[in-house]
């Protein structure tokens, strides 16, 4: 990264942190990320904490916090809100474990499924294309 404390450019902060500029100006979008001003005919320059503020919000991403969680994380970002911190990750620590839940069902029918095609030999309907087709209230799909 660029040597603490000189101010960089959108390219420069943008692979320092390993991201494309869009990326940023994204973020900046959202309201995640500020947007420096630009002074008389020149470019705005982003600081050492900006870089940081992106670091931040990819590893958010990376551990499957939405943007608006990021932002309630972002605004907690005092050291003084570990209590509402810990609820919003406990909250989505509960939707991730749903989430396994409801993939490894999906892997259990896809298994299955394949199991038939497997054991199909030759007949017109192929069992998985057949329970795909079929409506919700036949519940064809294992």
């Amino acid at each position: 990264m660029e040597s603490a404390g000189k101010p960089m450019t959108i390219g420069r902060m943008a692979d320092a942190v390993g991201v494309n500029i869009e990326t940023i100006r994204f973020y900046q979008r959202k309201g995640l990320l500020r947007e420096p001003g630009r002074p008389a005919g020149g470019i705005r320059r982003y600081e050492q904490a900006d870089a940081a503020r992106v670091k931040f919000i990819k590893s958010a991403q990376r551990l499957g916090f939405t943007l608006e969680e990021i932002g309630q994380l972002l605004r907690l970002d005092d050291g003084m809100q570990c209590s509402a911190a810990a609820q919003l990750a406990s909250r989505h620590l509960d939707e991730v474990r749903l989430r396994l839940r409801n993939l490894s069902r999906i892997e259990a029918a896809l298994a299955q499924l394949l199991e038939q095609c497997g054991r199909h030999r030759g007949e017109v309907d192929c069992p998985m294309i057949a329970a795909l087709h079929a409506s919700d209230e036949e519940q064809r799909l294992p």
